[in-house]
């Protein structure tokens, strides 16, 4: 039984070095240095060298940056082909992005791709970690590479860096440029339903096809359509840094 004062989840569960060890942190000795330099936090709190955890419940940031300590989790990056729908079910029976990467755990898609729209797309268990990626205050990039109809004239090229009126509102501004003859290349941290062929049709170019090259720092060209992998411990830390909180 804890004692008065004691920190919930002081003396339960498994000690904080070994699951930051686990989770990509570097040896044990390195993540106790990590603790004893007073950069880990539990529930808000520094942490310190006799510190345990409680996987399921506890909040572990390091540098200011919530990590996924819970067992179990896993992140998949999943190189989407044209004709599969970006959701966990489908009452019209179409393919489904689940259904191409391994059952279990249950996970589900980070953000949408439409159903004509190929590319990368992250699959995760991790919700707080999807959460704060599909969050629009984080503004994650995307990129895209559009082949549209016709080639794009500069002032096209233009109004799309500089924001294009949709029915929902003036488009933020975005990163692109042209690959001659007609293909852009487009990079937006908005989350619109369809944005980017909105955005192509609104200059004149309609969308011909449209695939995802990048997802914030997940980039892999050797990825098949269909093919998926398992993220590294190093790109999972790098999307954590990358939607850490202000």
């Amino acid at each position: 039984m804890s004692g008065p004062g004691a920190q919930p989840g002081a003396h339960e569960g498994e000690r904080l070095q070994k699951i930051l060890a686990r989770t990509g942190f570097g040896s044990r000795r390195v993540c106790e240095i990590l603790i004893a330099d007073g950069r880990v936090r539990v529930n808000g709190s520094v942490a310190d060298l006799g510190r345990r955890v409680d996987v399921a419940h506890d909040r572990v940031e390091v540098d200011g940056v919530p990590i996924g300590v819970a067992e179990g989790l896993v992140y998949y990056l999943l190189n989407k082909p044209r004709g599969v729908v970006t959701t966990a079910s489908d009452p019209q029976g179409r393919p489904i992005v689940v259904d191409l990467v391994p059952p279990s755990p249950r996970v589900f898609p980070v953000g949408r791709l439409d159903t004509d729209t190929e590319g990368l797309l992250l699959l995760t268990n991790d919700g707080e970690l999807a959460h704060r990626m599909t969050h629009p205050s984080f503004g994650v990039e995307k990129e895209y590479l559009a082949e549209v109809e016709g080639t794009p004239p500069p002032a096209a090229v233009r109004r799309l860096r500089e924001g294009v009126e949709l029915d929902d509102g003036r488009t933020a501004p975005a990163k692109v440029a042209l690959v001659p003859p007609n293909v852009l290349r487009i990079v937006i941290h908005e989350g619109r339903n369809r944005q980017v062929r909105r955005m192509c049709e609104a200059v004149g170019h309609p969308v011909v096809r449209l695939v995802r090259t990048r997802v914030g720092v997940l980039v892999d060209r050797a990825l098949g359509p269909g093919e998926w992998r398992s993220l590294e411990v190093g790109e999972v830390r790098a999307l954590e840094r990358a939607v850490r909180p202000a």
